[in-house]
């Protein structure tokens, strides 16, 4: 969650007049995420503050790496798995016994989404409308007079089963993390009481209450939600989906003139002196409520994202109905001007360019386009007459690395992309490859893909084969781009951008397995002139003999 959306507090006093503790909190914010812990290392082992701190730092340094194709729930019991075998195979050289103990619990915050945690006796409250909550599960004893002996705790034992929640967060809600040192002195009533003054007040308090001699370290982190998740709050209004449109009609001081797809939920629309785009959610979002989701994300991402390589889009505060507006930009796409040109080399780098570009600024948010093609890129002139590129299509936007995305068209899909592979970087770079060939050749290099079809990947032809304008270093950008084999293609956007601006440094592309006389003809005659030589002299030898 953005750092505008959130505010956070921690605070940690160690027992009697110990200057330090066992316990060890952190609070990050890394990209999108929120991730905060708080351990309690067990006072009866050697190093449990040691312990408490190597957990802590190793969740949230991980989290730093983590690779995008997991999801929070794998991350947080990968980590914790981790960092438990580490301490207790460490614990089991160094001493014999289970020495690097500690509780510990963990949430992460994503959007309106709370992911947590728990191992031990550390405990996540969420406080809403005037109530406390408490989300985790405590290991521990239940006889009496055995509350506080752990069943649980990282580095104890080989494995760990943490105790694992997920719940929605919305605006002034608060998250409290803390170690058993304060909920065993401060009564629920008392935290929720006092919650809102952050962590330091409720430490501070529990301190008062044991005149300042506390039994154990005591630490508070507390998470207040300042703003609610904007995706969440346009997801909740209640807004009318209009079932039929019609030329003439005025919805909130706009008038449609004209649908601009057959499925007329896309019109072009008069207000006061200008002309706009307004795309409407489909008529099954009233009953269907992923499709109703989809477009919310759509209209979401399409506000959010701006870029000068996007049409501008907003939502207005006052609509009466679930749509979005978007800048009426002035052109036609792509595809229907191969219909009757074709583009210019300078023309294609430019395209190739934007297209990198826009896919660099996607994936900062951890997303991917989806659906690259001609027909989803608007194209104009400017003053001097250089052709410019708008990317449209914010319905195809999805998340880098999903598997379940149904985003993209056959004919400019990787083939991994057909048995299931997740979208990436590199499936990405493949679409813009194939389109950057068709925009040059006017043909697909696999063929034309029909849904549903199976096909076959057969080596393409460079694209010089068929315009002989396009120059070496660009043939091979287009052929790395849309390599069958992944590992011939480009891995990130960086690496073909690099390449597309310093065409001097682009190597010559052939496909795996390429005969030497393809691959490097001066060699090879050079190897063939050596050996015919060699042979020639054996002869004379023999003759002569």
């Amino acid at each position: 969650m953005a750092s505008e959306t959130i505010k956070y507090t921690g605070f940690s006093l160690a027992k009697g007049k110990e200057l330090t503790g066992d316990d060890f909190y952190d609070v990050k914010t890394i990209g999108e995420l929120t991730v905060a812990i708080v351990c309690d290392g067990v006072g009866s082992a050697t190093e449990g503050a040691q312990a408490a701190k190597r957990t802590t730092q190793h969740l949230i340094n991980n989290f730093k790496i983590r690779p995008k194709s997991w999801s929070i729930e794998k991350a947080i019991k990968s980590f914790i798995a981790s960092i438990n075998s580490i301490l207790y195979q460490e614990s089991q050289l160094n001493y014999e016994s289970s020495e690097l103990v500690t509780t510990l619990t963990i949430v992460v915050i994503q959007g309106n989404k709370l992911f947590g945690a728990n191992v031990g006796d550390s405990r996540v409250y969420l406080h809403r409308d005037g109530k406390l909550n408490q989300l985790s599960y405590d290991h521990a004893m239940d006889e009496e007079g055995y509350e506080n002996v752990l069943t649980q705790a990282i580095g104890i034992d080989k494995e760990v089963e943490p105790y694992y929640f997920e719940n929605l967060v919305e605006k002034d809600d608060k998250i409290l993390l803390c170690s058993d040192g304060l909920y065993n002195v401060l009564d629920p009533d008392i935290l929720q009481e006092r919650i809102s003054y952050g962590a330091s007040a409720l430490v501070k308090k529990a301190s008062k209450i044991e005149n300042d001699d506390l039994l154990d370290d005591t630490t508070a982190v507390v998470i207040e939600i300042l703003k609610a998740d904007e995706y969440l709050t346009l997801r909740r209004q209640k807004l009318e989906i209009p079932q039929t449109l019609k030329k003439g009609q005025e919805i909130d001081g706009y008038t449609l003139i004209k649908p601009l797809i057959q499925n007329e939920r896309t019109w072009l629309v008069h207000k006061k002196t200008k002309d706009y785009v307004i795309k409407f959610a489909s008529f099954e979002a009233i009953e269907d409520e992923a499709m109703l989701d989809l477009f919310v994300k759509e209209a979401w991402n399409a506000k959010r994202l701006k870029a000068n390589f996007f049409p501008k889009a907003v939502i207005p505060k006052t609509r009466t109905m679930r749509y979005y507006v978007m800048q009426l930009f002035h052109g036609e796409d792509l595809d229907h001007y191969l219909g009757h040109k074709q583009i210019t080399i300078d023309d294609s780098i430019e395209l190739a360019s934007t297209l990198l570009k826009m896919s660099q600024f996607l994936v900062k948010y951890d997303l991917v386009h989806g659906d690259i093609k001609p027909q989803n890129i608007m194209i104009a002139k400017d003053d001097d007459e250089n052709l410019e590129f708008k990317i449209i299509d914010f319905g195809s936007i999805t998340e880098i690395f999903s598997t379940d995305s149904q985003a993209g068209t056959p004919s400019f899909l990787a083939p991994e992309r057909f048995i299931g592979e997740s979208i990436s970087e590199t499936t990405e770079i493949f679409s813009i490859g194939v389109t950057l060939y068709l925009s040059l050749t006017g043909k697909y290099p696999y063929g034309e893909i029909e849904p549903f079809q199976n096909p076959t990947f057969k080596e393409a032809k460079a694209p010089s084969f068929y315009n002989k304008n396009i120059p070496n270093w660009l043939d091979s950008i287009i052929l790395r781009a849309i390599a069958i084999d992944e590992e011939q293609r480009y891995s990130h956007y960086s690496e073909i951008y690099y390449e597309l601006t310093h065409p001097e440094k682009v190597k010559p592309y052939f496909i795996k397995n390429a005969p030497l006389i393809e691959k490097s003809p001066h060699i090879f005659y050079k190897r063939a002139f050596t050996l015919m030589t060699l042979v020639n002299f054996a002869l004379i030898y023999l003759l002569l003999k």
